[in-house]
């Protein structure tokens, strides 16, 4: 039976789709020829395609916005971006063309964010919402950020302490939130999250610290789902939950005026993803607008901080497979030139999945087979699919060599990894690239990072001093190459 690897991808999905399709038996994504731009650069290779940030931001703005319409929801969205999803400079500076808001985590996001107003991407008027457990140089920032006289920051308080620390540094008037200590999932290993506030200490809490204060004006509701959005019982549970708490605050409190629904939207994890955006968005409108109605209260600002679903889907990598060992009858492990521990860390840690194809070779007949990574570690693989118990890629042919890409690797992954940093064996972190689309459309790259030299880990190790290698800036040949 000769199968080609093409047969068995249109037997099985929908293929090709909007960002992937292939042509002379390579794969295209987003329009970009990906063995070009593995020819020109190498492998392995890196890249985030700035374009797709624009877009998510775009879709979920118009799906909200199309919801309040149809449910003639008198609050307005929001739409904040999660910094530790990726901090890059490229990065904000691309979500923040399209009227963000920021969420940040710690002390150094304030100066990220002192840094992006200093060159005008951050208005006085953009909300910062500050969220995390506040160390001390995390409350003296956010205090210089509001002596600055930025008008949006609003800290989100997570234990009973923050608000005196707050009011230490600064004697301007103190917007805050409060952020809900959710309930976990049965299968979580604790109860409720050590996170924010417990449901029914909320209101004695701002009656007892906020409500007689005339310096501090609590504006905010914060809800957070570690799992993300999802038509479950259990999301919907806590955020009925949630609303019997906004109802009960907005009663005694009549600056309350917004709600955060924190906790992502899912990003595309396999070429069998399916996901309505659209319908979670008008259930959860509709849930708070007839909540509030049938309290007799205004229906709250919303307020979402997607990180993953912002940056996630720009993200890719390349590896090539630099051999085969077959280690036993049923098990062939494909050995890529990198290492997942380093460049794909929550594929280790979390068993997280994300789309995998080859880049070339798709005309021949398929194998099943395990990836490994280089290191010297028994964890450095990759085993399976989100459809599937395993994972299928061409024929391994010594002469002919394979390249794979894995897919919608934007979010967390470089901050986990440690970019920059000391590796995993020393293996070095690759090459990254920022792929953006001119005014004609046409795609320029950019060397953003060299892969990691000797010298710079050396240096890290104490060994010696690194030279950073220069910042070139590319540009690929016309797009119908392609």
């Amino acid at each position: 039976m000769n199968t080609k690897y093409i047969d068995l991808i249109e037997q099985t999905f929908d293929f090709p789709q909007e960002e992937f399709k292939t042509e002379n038996n390579k794969l295209f994504w987003h329009g970009i020829n990906l063995m070009e731009l593995a020819a020109k650069y190498g492998a392995p290779l890196k890249f985030t395609y700035l374009p797709k940030i624009s877009e998510n931001i775009n879709k979920a703005k118009g799906w909200f916005q199309e919801s309040m319409e149809k449910h003639n929801y008198k609050g307005k969205y929001f739409y904040s971006y999660c910094t530790k999803s990726s901090h890059f400079k490229h990065i904000l500076n691309e979500a923040l063309k399209n009227d963000i808001h920021i969420e940040t985590s710690s002390a150094f996001d304030i100066d990220i964010v002192n840094n992006l107003k200093k060159e005008g991407k951050i208005k006085d008027n953009t909300f910062v919402i500050c969220n995390g457990f506040k160390r001390d140089q995390y409350i003296k920032n956010i205090g210089g950020l509001i002596n600055s006289g930025h008008q949006n920051v609003i800290p989100i308080i997570d234990n009973y302490e923050e608000i005196n620390l707050l009011l230490d540094e600064t004697d301007k008037k103190l917007n805050v939130g409060i952020r809900i200590a959710s309930e976990e999932e049965p299968k979580f290993e604790f109860y409720t999250s050590r996170l924010g506030i417990g449901y029914k200490n909320i209101v004695s809490f701002y009656e007892r610290e906020i409500a007689t204060n005339t310096q501090v004006d609590l504006k905010m509701l914060h809800f957070f789902i570690n799992t993300g959005i999802k038509d479950n019982a259990y999301y919907w549970n806590e955020l009925m939950k949630c609303l019997n708490v906004y109802i009960n605050l907005k009663k005694v409190c009549p600056s309350l005026d917004s709600l955060n629904i924190g906790g992502g939207f899912p990003i595309k994890n396999s070429l069998a993803f399916e996901y309505d955006y659209q319908y979670m968005i008008d259930e959860i409108i509709n849930q708070i607008k007839q909540v509030c109605d049938e309290a007799g209260v205004d229906v709250p600002h919303i307020f979402t901080e997607f990180g993953s679903f912002t940056v996630g889907e720009s993200g890719a990598a390349i590896y090539q497979v630099l051999y085969q060992k077959k280690q036993n009858d049923r098990e062939r492990w494909n050995m890529i030139n990198s290492s997942f521990i380093t460049t794909l860390p929550d594929a280790w840690a979390i068993n997280k999945r994300f789309i995998m194809l080859p880049i070339n070779k798709w005309n021949r007949q398929y194998e099943r087979v395990l990836l490994g990574g280089l290191t010297c570690d028994s964890d450095d693989y990759y085993n399976s699919e989100q459809h599937i118990n395993g994972i299928y890629l061409p024929v391994y042919e010594k002469e002919n060599p394979l390249f794979i890409g894995f897919f919608n690797t934007g979010a967390y992954q470089e901050s986990i990894g440690g970019f920059g940093g000391l590796q995993h064996c020393l293996i070095p972190h690759p090459k990254h690239l920022i792929i953006d689309r001119d005014e004609n459309g046409n795609i320029t790259t950019q060397i953003f990072k060299e892969q990691q030299k000797s010298s710079e880990l050396l240096s890290i190790l104490g060994y010696g001093e690194a030279t950073e290698p220069k910042i070139e800036s590319e540009k690929l040949i016309k797009e119908e190459v392609f």
